[in-house]
C-alpha cells in the first residue's frame, strides 16, 4: 500500500490550520508465475512420453510374428485389406453398428503367420536347389502350407539316394547335409517344431523285436538331434513323434519310398477353426467400407 500526502488547497505548508488530507492506494496483488497453469503442459508432455515409452518397452518384449501383426495393423489400420502384412487380406470378424469391420486378432496373427512361413518355404527351396548334391533331390524336399501351419518333409525316392541307411536310423551324408541346411533357416525363427518319422510297410520280419514303430520315432529323433546341431533351440521342439506306417502319403501303394519321410511341423499358434464359416467367406467376397 502507498501513502501519498498532499495539503489542502490554499493553505501553505508548515502554518497552523494546514489540513494533510493522505490518500491511500492499494495494489491488486497477483499470484507468483508457478501458481498458473503452465505446469500443466509440462506435466502433460511428461506423461505422454511416460506412455509412449511403456508402449515401446511393451512391442519390444513381443514375440516376431506379433510385432509384424501390430506393424501390419498400423500400415492399413481400416479395414485389414491390402496393404497390411504381406499384401495379404485379413478377414474381419463381426461389424459394428456403423458398419465399419471388426478385425479379430487370431485371423491377424494368423495372417502374418502365414507370410513368413511362406517366405520361409521359399527361401529353403531356393537353397536346396543351389545346393551341390541336393539339387537332384529338390523334388523329395517339399515344403506344404496346410490348415495347421508349414510342414517340411524329407521323401525317400525311387532313385536309390535315401536321407537314412535301410531299415536303420543312422542318417546319410546327404540326409545330414539337408537338415543341417533347413536349420539353418529355423534357427531363426521363433516357432515350435514338431518331428515325425513315418515308414512304408514292409515289416522287418515276424519274429522281430525291432518295428517300423520304433524306427519311425528313432529317425525322428536322429532329424531331431541334426537340428539342434544346426542351432535350432532345444526348447523349441516341443513334439517328436514315430508314425511307423499309419499316415501313408501313398496309400494305394504302402512299400513305395515315398512312404519313407521326416516330416517337420512349424504349427500355427493361432486357431480359426471355431469361426463361422459363411462369416468368414463374407468377409473374403465383400467390399471393405471405408470412413
Amino acid at each position: 500500500m502507498d501513502s501519498i500526502e498532499s495539503t489542502a488547497p490554499g493553505s501553505s505548508v508548515g502554518k497552523k490550520n494546514d489540513k494533510v488530507v493522505r490518500i491511500n492506494r492499494r495494489r491488486k496483488k497477483t499470484h507468483s508465475g508457478h501458481h498458473g497453469g503452465s505446469w500443466k503442459v509440462a506435466y502433460a508432455d511428461f506423461v505422454t512420453a511416460m506412455m509412449a515409452f511403456f508402449m515401446v518397452m511393451w512391442l519390444l518384449s513381443m514375440d516376431d510374428s506379433m510385432k509384424e501383426a501390430v506393424e501390419g495393423y498400423f500400415a492399413n489400420p481400416i479395414g485389414f485389406k491390402n496393404g497390411s502384412v504381406g499384401g495379404t487380406i485379413i478377414i474381419s470378424k463381426g461389424r459394428s453398428g456403423g458398419g465399419k469391420p471388426q478385425p479379430d486378432p487370431r485371423l491377424f496373427l494368423r495372417s502374418a503367420e502365414e507370410n513368413r512361413y511362406s517366405k520361409l518355404a521359399s527361401d529353403i527351396s531356393e537353397k536346396v536347389n543351389n545346393t551341390a548334391g541336393l539339387k537332384l533331390l529338390g523334388a523329395k524336399i517339399e515344403t506344404v502350407m496346410t490348415a495347421g501351419g508349414l510342414r517340411i518333409e524329407l521323401i525317400e525316392s525311387n532313385s536309390g539316394q535315401s536321407f537314412f541307411e535301410n531299415g536303420s536310423a543312422q542318417m546319410t551324408s546327404l540326409g545330414t547335409q539337408a537338415l543341417s541346411l533347413i536349420g539353418e533357416e529355423l534357427k531363426g525363427l521363433g516357432a515350435n517344431l514338431v518331428l515325425e518319422g513315418h515308414t512304408d510297410s514292409r515289416p522287418f520280419g515276424a519274429d522281430a523285436r525291432y518295428t517300423n514303430w520304433e524306427l519311425s520315432a528313432d529317425r525322428a529323433n536322429a532329424a531331431r538331434r541334426a537340428l539342434e546341431g544346426a542351432g535350432v533351440s532345444k526348447d523349441r521342439i516341443v513334439e517328436v513323434k514315430g508314425y511307423a506306417d499309419r499316415s501313408l502319403r501313398i496309400p494305394n501303394n504302402p512299400y513305395a519310398p515315398g512312404n519313407r519321410r521326416i516330416s517337420i511341423l512349424l504349427p500355427f499358434s493361432t486357431d480359426i477353426e471355431e469361426l463361422d464359416a459363411r462369416e468368414i467367406q463374407r468377409a473374403l467376397t465383400e467390399p471393405t467400407q471405408e470412413t
